[in-house]
């Protein structure tokens, strides 16, 4: 008999006497007929109500007729369960096992085979098994449990559910902590701890992954119960949703993956990190394909959120699976997800008192700025991915940018490289909604390099280019101060300031463009001068340190007063009205630098 086969064919009146007339009296003619499944079995009286009381009850009364034709109705576990049963009553021999005791136990409680009808009847003998031999094997719990999936409600009202998940939950419990007494060894000093040898999966993790997903949420849940390993109720998780989720997603209906998913959500345990940071993303795509409860996401986004420093690029890209006039990415998922990740993270600013205690990738970095840094760096590559979708609209694309407090960024190049994809994948973009766009760049956070690209990118409004100019400007000026800190230079900056700021509501928006126009070729000038001032500055350390190898101490110190007060005198005789008013020769400079403004 297959221990697994659980649905029985309707038995017809040929296979009835064909498998029924291997052990029934042959010799002594059928005077009851049962009907089962829609199968006719012809068997005898005396064998059945001797042992069932429900049997007995329905012979009395068709006391007329000396045939009596009986149908059994819902009964269960089917003909198989009968079988089995009507066999006891012949007293043919059979095993009782773990893949039959269920059946037994229900199908006594049906016929009323008790011992108020016989003497060690059918009922008492599959309880003895179940309590003494099912109950004390964590590996036999399981099989019936997986038997009682078809003997619902009665294998619950009958308790063989919950006594076989008590026995479960305790057998992996005890198990545990006999395997914790195992890893405990004496150190050189004498203390008592902890080895640390890999712990040995948990075996019964497979076996209870065959278990429906009722059935298996009550298992899990009394683990929960009695304390069962955290870490080994993740792995169970992890294991039952990639079987239910991935093998059998062929032939599974949607609504029985909603289920799983929603089930596998509920029993996570509440401790950080004992569940897969990818699993998580893998549940969540899940949880958005198949529409799930909004209670359900929500735990999941807030579970990522905790630890999404750790996530990868390819993590958060979530397909969207709404109407075809969506984005491509599911970009409000990830908002929220990065909404509980700065939340989070600013709770841990306020809680932390002793950041000693948390590792850190820098001596003077906090874990939680740590974190900040690196998930920055995640949600700038995925700007730039979600950048080119003609679907994605600015609102979206602004919100997931500013959904990270601004200290967050401390370099704003892959910012400004996502706005600069944003730009030119949405040309029809308004002047107003470009400069929107680009406030969310801080230009002092950009790189040299990401402010030349800038200071050229023709894509950016008049006034951020203005602003790159400006700050290239205090770059330049600020090497040059470094190279000869004596040297007195003026602050001929604030003018600038002045002019780069808001404009004034007096001009016109044509005198407002000429004046951006006009300071942006005055800073262009003003860097180029002053990029070829430092080029001078630096051949002349170059060949200061020559001086120094081949001249004597005396030569060389008055050959560097010379380049010191030629330099001195450069910037001393400088003026705002010559920077501002650039000369022909400076003229004919900017006419070498690429103007795209």
């Amino acid at each position: 008999m297959d221990k697994h086969h659980h649905h029985q064919m309707p038995l017809t009146k040929s296979a009835s006497r064909q498998r029924y007339n291997e052990w029934v009296f042959r010799d002594v003619p059928s005077d009851i007929t049962i009907e089962v499944d829609g199968g006719i079995i012809s068997l005898h009286k005396f064998p059945l109500v001797s042992r069932s009381g429900r049997i007995r009850r329905l012979v009395a009364e068709h006391r007329d007729s000396d045939i009596s034709r009986i149908e059994l109705v819902s009964l269960p576990g089917g003909s198989e369960s009968f079988e089995l049963a009507a066999k006891f009553c012949y007293g043919v021999n059979f095993e009782i096992t773990s893949a039959n005791v269920a059946q037994l136990c229900c199908i006594s409680d049906y016929l009323e085979m008790s011992e108020d009808y016989s003497k060690n009847n059918l009922g008492s003998r599959a309880e003895e098994y179940l309590d003494s031999i099912v109950c004390k094997n964590l590996e036999m719990c399981v099989e019936v449990l997986r038997q009682c999936e078809n003997l619902l409600p009665l294998a619950d009202e009958l308790k063989i559910v919950g006594r076989c998940i008590d026995a479960v939950a305790s057998k992996a419990c005890v198990e545990q902590i006999a395997s914790s007494f195992s890893r405990l060894e004496y150190s050189s000093s004498g203390r008592l701890h902890m080895s640390k040898q890999a712990n040995c999966e948990d075996w019964w993790i497979e076996d209870l992954s065959v278990l429906r997903i009722d059935l298996y949420q009550r298992v899990i849940t009394a683990m929960k119960f009695r304390g069962v390993r955290p870490e080994s109720i993740a792995a169970s998780l992890v294991s039952y949703a990639q079987k239910e989720l991935t093998q059998k997603s062929v032939s599974g209906s949607n609504a029985q993956e909603k289920l799983v998913v929603e089930t596998i959500v509920s029993l996570m345990p509440v401790e950080k990190f004992v569940i897969p940071l990818s699993f998580l993303f893998g549940l969540l795509r899940s949880a958005v394909m198949l529409d799930c409860m909004a209670g359900c996401r929500l735990d999941l986004e807030r579970r990522i959120g905790s630890q999404l420093d750790i996530a990868t690029l390819d993590d958060i890209l979530i397909p969207s699976f709404r109407h075809a006039g969506d984005t491509l990415f599911d970009v409000d998922t990830v908002h929220r997800i990065l909404v509980n990740f700065s939340q989070q993270e600013g709770d841990s600013d306020d809680d932390m008192e002793d950041v000693s205690v948390f590792e850190s990738d820098s001596p003077t970095a906090t874990p939680s700025q740590t974190a900040l840094f690196k998930v920055s760096k995640l949600v700038d590559n995925y700007l730039v991915e979600i950048a080119p979708d003609a679907n994605l609209k600015l609102n979206k694309f602004i919100a997931i940018a500013e959904a990270l407090p601004a200290h967050a960024r401390t370099v704003h190049d892959g910012l400004y490289r996502a706005i600069d994809v944003y730009l030119k994948a949405h040309q029809a973009l308004s002047d107003p909604d470009k400069r929107r766009l680009c406030k969310l760049i801080d230009f002092q956070k950009l790189s040299q390099e990401a402010g030349a690209h800038a200071a050229q990118n023709e894509r950016l409004p008049l006034q951020s280019i203005v602003q790159v100019l400006y700050f290239e400007q205090l770059r330049l000026r600020s090497a040059l101060f470094c190279t000869y800190p004596d040297d007195d230079i003026k602050p001929m900056h604030q003018s600038w300031r002045i002019n780069s700021g808001a404009l004034s509501a007096a001009m016109s928006p044509k005198d407002n463009y000429a004046s951006l126009r006009r300071e942006n070729r005055e800073l262009k000038l003003e860097l180029a001068r002053m990029r070829m001032r430092l080029n001078d500055l630096e051949k002349d350390h170059v060949c200061m340190k020559r001086d120094m190898q081949k001249s004597s101490s005396r030569r060389f110190m008055k050959s560097f007063s010379k380049r010191i007060g030629k330099k001195f005198n450069i910037f001393g005789h400088s003026s705002s009205r010559e920077s501002t008013s650039p000369s022909r020769h400076s003229e004919r400079t900017d006419s070498k630098i690429t103007d795209r403004t």
